[in-house]
């Protein structure tokens, strides 16, 4: 392990992992990228200063590539092999800034001290490439986790696709994305980020907040912040379909048999997960959909990705307030595909759900929570049985519908739904309307009117209802 000099060029990727894309709300086709100053190079133990005026400092921690060859015009399968080791880095950047030169990040993200790097570098040969494990810290808790298999576009590629049209030369740095997580830290507070390939490790690149105290001149762009930037920065999703507690409230106020008929008279008929039943049938389903794919076992591929840090435990911790993890498991229940410990992990990073079209082990514990789990029914074996962990906020297939992540899971005792965003607010209204209509029914046939011009309602009927209606 050597430490790194001041690199000649720093070229940043926008972004590259999965879990961060699902949480941007967009998947790139190809890679793009940004440049960063030399002198935003700092050591392991620096302290970076919050510029005076500023709110929003991003924190992002990445695994940097330390050119060792010169690269020009070689192959994604050569890539690799012109690189000579890896280190930790953070990429960090003030969002109050990115109005002024968003894209370019020049200001935003090129400050003295923006770039820290080290404290180590892995040798390239000691490692692999697709098996490197990234953490980050803030005030001693892990905020970002993943690893290198999560990747939207690997290393080798990277340097390919660099070196096209730019010369890559030994010291060169190229910073790899972020996953989810990346988040913003104020003035005390300490961001640490390790990269580690489970024998070897960078150590913990540290940075400490300070506070600046030189204030902006006037003949640049001037801090400024908005309630989207703070969104950006945090981490939120950016803008679009937003499931709010009141929409919520609205989906949760009809029945998925009501919702289901609404999607049927759009045209939606395989929208819904089929074959599960529920922990807790008398708990109502609403969130936004997380995916995770198993598939098929098979030893050489368990082997490589099933063990320690898998796609299953990053989708698990990778869940938020209002998530529900849809699990692709082909129909399977001659396993687990979650038990009690992650059921309850899920629960407490405070997920709406979880739906498997697979095994549940535990059944007794996990029924036991407060978190609704649907699942084709229990099985006391592990996954490893048939499963191999793969893909993270993918579209998958569950229990015959097409799930992507985003997509709105609507689920009580009749079953689950898979409700595209963009419909939600138009079938929502048309179901509460219709469970209008038929509550109006339900009481004419209870004091025992005829079914015949009353379901459906004819011409006389109707004007009834309205009549009714205008009296609630």
């Amino acid at each position: 392990m050597t430490s790194i000099a001041r690199p000649g060029k720093i070229i940043a990727l926008h972004l590259n992992y999965r879990s961060r894309a699902a949480q941007r709300g967009r998947v790139p086709a190809q890679p793009s990228y940004f440049l960063k100053p030399p002198t935003s190079v700092a050591a392991s133990g620096a302290v970076l200063e919050r510029p005076a005026g500023t709110e929003l400092l991003g924190f992002e921690g990445e695994i940097a590539l330390v050119i060792g060859r010169t690269a020009r015009r070689v192959t994604p399968e050569d890539g690799w092999a012109h690189v000579s080791g890896v280190t930790a880095a953070n990429d960090f950047g003030v969002y109050d800034l990115r109005y002024a030169d968003k894209g370019s990040n020049l200001r935003s993200k090129g400050g003295d001290g923006f770039t820290p790097l080290g404290p180590a570098v892995l040798p390239a040969a000691d490692v692999d490439p697709a098996a490197l494990r990234l953490r980050t810290w803030l005030n001693g808790e892990l905020v970002q986790e993943d690893t290198t298999g999560d990747l939207l576009f690997g290393f080798g590629r990277l340097v390919a696709d660099l070196s096209q049209l730019i010369t890559l030369e030994p010291g060169d740095v190229v910073l790899t994305g972020t996953p989810a997580g990346a988040s913003v830290a104020v003035p005390g507070d300490v961001v640490e980020v390790e990269v580690d390939s489970g024998r070897h490790t960078t150590g913990r690149l540290v940075t400490t907040i300070a506070e600046g105290t030189v204030p902006f001149g006037p003949y640049g762009a001037l801090p400024r912040v908005d309630e989207q930037q703070r969104a950006d920065a945090y981490g939120a999703a950016e803008p679009g379909f937003e499931l709010t507690a009141a929409l919520k409230e609205r989906i949760e106020s009809v029945g998925t048999a009501t919702l289901s008929a609404q999607l049927r008279k759009r045209g939606y008929n395989a929208v819904s997960i089929d074959g599960l039943t529920s922990t807790r049938p008398g708990t109502r389903l609403t969130g936004r959909a997380r995916t995770l794919r198993y598939l098929p076992y098979r030893e050489d591929l368990f082997k490589a990705h099933g063990g320690g840090y898998n796609a299953q435990k990053r989708a698990i911790d990778a869940l938020g307030p209002g998530d529900v993890l849809v699990m692709e498991a082909r129909g399977e229940r001659g396993t687990g595909t979650v038990g009690d410990i992650l059921a309850l992990r899920a629960q407490v990073r405070g997920a709406a759900g979880i739906v498997t079209d697979g095994g549940v082990r535990d059944l007794a514990a996990v029924s036991a929570l407060d978190i609704p789990t649907y699942h084709a029914g229990p099985h006391p074996a592990v996954l490893g049985r048939r499963h191999v962990p793969w893909d993270v906020d993918v579209a998958i297939a569950c229990g015959g519908a097409a799930v992507c992540p985003g997509d709105v899971i609507a689920g009580d005792a009749d079953g689950v739904l898979v409700i595209p965003p963009d419909l939600v607010e138009e079938v929502v209204e048309a179901a509460i309307e219709q469970e209008l209509h038929e509550t109006f029914i339900a009481e004419q046939v209870a004091a025992g009117e005829r079914v015949e011009g009353l379901y459906p309602m004819d011409e006389h009927w109707r004007g009834r209802f309205a009549a009714w209606r205008a009296k609630r």
